[in-house]
């Protein structure tokens, strides 16, 4: 009888160990996805998943999920590192989110680092959604996406929007449009901060000064800067809501045909090397400090309005 349960246990635990080495055998370092695949797949090169979600639970930490050809391969929730290419070979990877957003990064642990390349998210202009939300994690980068047709609420329609309760946390936007959203960018965190830098970054809002849009929100507890980008048709350009626990740098930047080009606020604040063409107003200062040199170009006035706080080195009206 003794004899019989330890073999039975040695079965138990053979079977154990199999199905454990099967787990991990199934998460490769690197996976693929295709319009004409199956996520019943192991998502390899030659059987490919069909979807982002599929991929993940194939995909091992700080693994690569890339895209064979064009297609729309859904939003996606992502809990650990992790790279999603939609690549610029045979196609385009796209993420429809109707009424969804259609990437959540959301690492508890908040030791990931996610990367998110050459992808098109299409709110279709339809319903509430954002087109990334950063929730969790170490950092998100974004790199070479057109995120657009966000249109929702001002709290539900952003491109992308950072939502942070931990820090320090960092951001990186670089050679991105973002396109016909409520809010281009919102970033913000309730303790410790955030960092961003926005680098080559084009948020137009496609409409005109419409009441309640905003390209870049620095809310609470955010450092940003901003530089070689262009913003455009918003009723702010860029608005500095979090009061002194907030910063920017804005660094050879345009600001055109804004409602107000740069609302300060109560922060302290940089713009060099800049261009506010067609603006409204170019800047409005409640509080707070602005440094500008004789660097920046100012067409159309005013160029400043200052209900409070202190402009400096200036070589403006």
């Amino acid at each position: 009888m003794n004899k019989f349960r330890f073999t039975v246990k040695l079965v138990v635990i053979a079977t154990f160990l199999l199905a454990f080495a099967s787990i991990a055998q199934a998460q490769a370092t690197r996976t693929w996805v295709s319009g004409v695949g199956d996520d019943v797949n192991p998502c390899s090169r030659t059987a490919p998943c069909k979807t982002y979600a599929g991929a993940i639970s194939k995909t091992a930490a700080n693994g690569e999920i890339s895209t064979l050809d064009p297609g729309g391969f859904g939003a996606v929730t992502i809990t650990k590192g992790m790279t999603i290419d939609g690549t610029t070979g045979a196609g385009f990877g796209s993420i429809l989110a109707v009424g969804v957003t259609g990437v959540i990064v959301n690492d508890t642990t908040g030791v990931a680092v996610v990367t998110l390349r050459n992808l098109a998210i299409n709110g279709a202009s339809n319903g509430i959604g954002n087109g990334i939300r950063f929730l969790a994690g170490k950092a998100l980068i974004v790199e070479d996406c057109d995120i657009f047709g966000f249109t929702g609420t001002v709290s539900n329609g952003r491109g992308i929007s950072v939502e942070l309760t931990a820090g320090p946390r960092n951001v990186v936007i670089k050679d991105t449009n973002i396109t016909n959203c409520t809010t281009g960018v919102r970033i913000t965190t309730s303790t410790s901060f955030v960092t961003a830098v926005m680098d080559n970054v084009n948020i137009d809002a496609t409409g005109n000064q419409v009441a309640g849009t905003t390209g870049v929100e620095v809310a609470a507890n955010g450092f940003v800067s901003i530089r070689d980008s262009s913003i455009s048709r918003w009723a702010n350009g860029i608005n500095v809501t979090g009061g002194a626990a907030s910063e920017v740098s804005v660094i050879g930047t345009t600001l055109f045909n804004n409602l107000v080009g740069y609302a300060v606020g109560g922060s302290t604040s940089e713009v060099t090397s800049s261009q506010f063409a067609r603006n409204g107003t170019a800047i409005t200062l409640a509080g707070g400090v602005i440094r500008t040199g004789c660097d920046n170009f100012f067409s159309g006035a005013p160029q400043v309005e200052i209900s409070g706080g202190a402009l400096t080195n200036a070589c403006v009206k």
